[in-house]
């Protein structure tokens, strides 16, 4: 019980530290690397696999991937990018926060009640999957358009100019 109160608080943490990396990134230019980088990063968490006790059943793998997929095509309507002194920046959006914020209600939730029939390490699996399978789509979506306006950016930079 401890350790899953802990885990919860560190999830909420974690989302306000991404709410204000995100509010912060929107104050500067951004580039590729910044895109691609968080997930590349997230991706050696897949070691906790090597691990038995982490490892989930083939339904579980697919209704997480499955969750994350959906999850992340509201956090995709809401990432936009625009051009500004011949620049890229991420658009701030105030329904981000709101989804964040859902996001995080929505998890919490769900582990209180998984939390009665899967085993904690799992669920920790399960979440992990989740997040994952959440960010990927994102960050390509973003990648994918961040790419067209930098290509516009190229062939018209007078043409976005402020």
């Amino acid at each position: 019980m401890c350790l899953a109160v802990v885990s919860s608080i560190v999830a909420v943490i974690m989302a306000l530290l991404i709410l204000f990396v995100r509010m912060k990134a929107s104050k500067r230019p951004t580039n590729a690397k910044k895109i691609i980088l968080p997930p590349l990063f997230m991706s050696t968490g897949s070691l906790m696999f090597l691990d038995p006790l982490f490892r989930v059943t083939k339904g579980e793998l697919i209704e997480a991937i499955v969750l994350g997929a959906f999850f992340s095509i509201f956090l995709i309507k809401t990432s936009k990018f625009e051009i500004r002194d011949n620049h890229i920046y991420l658009k701030r959006s105030k329904a981000f926060i709101w989804i964040l914020v859902s996001l995080i209600v929505i998890r919490l939730a769900l582990k209180s009640y998984l939390g009665r029939a899967i085993d904690y390490h799992q669920l920790s699996g399960m979440f992990y999957l989740l997040a994952f399978a959440m960010i990927v789509p994102w960050r390509v979506a973003m990648y994918v358009s961040y790419k067209r306006l930098e290509k516009q950016l190229k062939h018209n930079p007078t043409l976005w100019s402020t």
